[in-house]
């Protein structure tokens, strides 16, 4: 499994700015003969919001020097006033520090829970090979959350006596509870995908499974594939047709037919069987929500009909690669959804 996330800036600006804010309260004090004196700890509570306990600390320390200069510049050293204005920085410097230590438990504790759920998540979705016969693939997961890799959305697959099968699909919900959905998803794939006779049936027995383990409100779209020869077989409960790159010199990409899709697994799923030609050379793109309901900052659609004849150039590795490239540059390297990808080819059989 090759996984990605959404981009972050790394560079702590916390310090940087809570210092600028200070020099700016201090200048134009100083400057306009206003006393701000008062005001200066306030600057430390913005550091607080941003950076650590320590860079906190010293802006914190800082703002009081800037206060205790401050007497001097406006001829109250010593004086009730002056000593209030530094004893209100002084305050609001430690309010500002125990804010920032408060901030610095709930930030240790998320990440702790993040790596269980990341850990999770990777022992659901196992990882992919490059190939399965003559079935090239290729995989890739994208997480919304530039925290961690967690998410519902879904893929396996598995060489079977009746092909090599597939399955992508998308829990509802986000988190842990569809992390654990995710993996009842898989576990029922993979207890039912060497006995039943077909995508469909497979697809049912899953639904079955999952009706007993979720609530009422609880469902995953998906799209469950079997190759076998010159075929794939498909069966739609209620998730987006793939995409089919087929070997001609312009190469054309089309949505898959699957017929019209059923209601999703875990909510009496009854898919049809669709089954269309699977030539040597042809790539099919499964992929969930995240690709085609990815959006820029004005609010328009991926484009993804503008990058889907490159599905057929070079690798599928390489292929993926360059559609989540795409993705991530299109939305300022902000995903607002998981996103699960596998491209297969259909390679020369021996």
């Amino acid at each position: 499994m090759t996984t990605r996330r959404a981009g972050r800036a790394p560079l702590d600006m916390g310090l940087v700015i809570g210092l600028g804010a200070l020099a700016a309260t201090v200048a134009v004090s100083f400057l306009s003969g206003i006393q701000l004196s008062a005001g200066f700890g306030g600057t430390a509570i913005v550091a607080s919001l941003l950076t650590t306990v320590r860079r906190t600390g010293l802006v914190a320390v800082l703002a009081l020097v800037a206060a205790f200069v401050s007497g001097f510049r406006f001829d109250t050293f010593g004086t009730l006033d002056w000593s209030l204005r530094c004893g209100v920085t002084l305050i609001t410097g430690g309010v500002a520090v125990q804010a920032a230590v408060l901030r610095d438990r709930r930030e240790s504790r998320l990440q702790r829970m993040t790596i269980i759920a990341e850990t999770a998540q990777r022992a659901v979705l196992r990882a992919m090979p490059t190939a399965i016969g003559s079935v090239g693939l290729a995989a890739r997961y994208v997480s919304a959350s530039a925290e961690a890799l967690v998410g519902g959305d879904l893929y396996e697959v598995a060489a079977t006596p009746f092909g090599v099968r597939v399955i992508v699909g998308d829990v509802r919900g986000k988190g842990l509870e569809a992390v654990q959905t995710a993996a009842a998803v898989l576990g029922a794939f993979r207890a039912a995908e060497f006995t039943e006779p077909d995508p469909a049936t497979l697809a049912r027995a899953i639904d079955v499974t999952l009706a007993r383990m979720v609530g009422d409100e609880e469902f995953v779209t998906a799209i469950v594939g079997e190759f076998h020869g010159d075929m794939v077989s498909l069966a739609n409960c209620g998730h987006h047709p793939p995409l089919l790159v087929l070997p001609d010199p312009t190469a054309t990409v089309s949505t898959v037919d699957t017929g019209e899709p059923t209601l999703p697994l875990g909510l009496g799923s009854e898919p049809e069987l669709s089954h269309h030609a699977w030539p040597v050379g042809a790539r099919i793109l499964f992929y969930t929500d995240g690709l085609i309901e990815a959006r820029d900052k004005r609010g328009t659609f991926f484009p993804l009909d503008d990058f889907s004849a490159e599905l057929a150039e070079g690798t599928v590795e390489e292929a993926l690669d360059r559609l989540v490239e795409h993705l991530l540059d299109f939305g300022g390297r902000v995903m607002g959804d998981d996103l699960a990808l596998v491209l297969a080819e259909s390679e020369p059989r021996d």
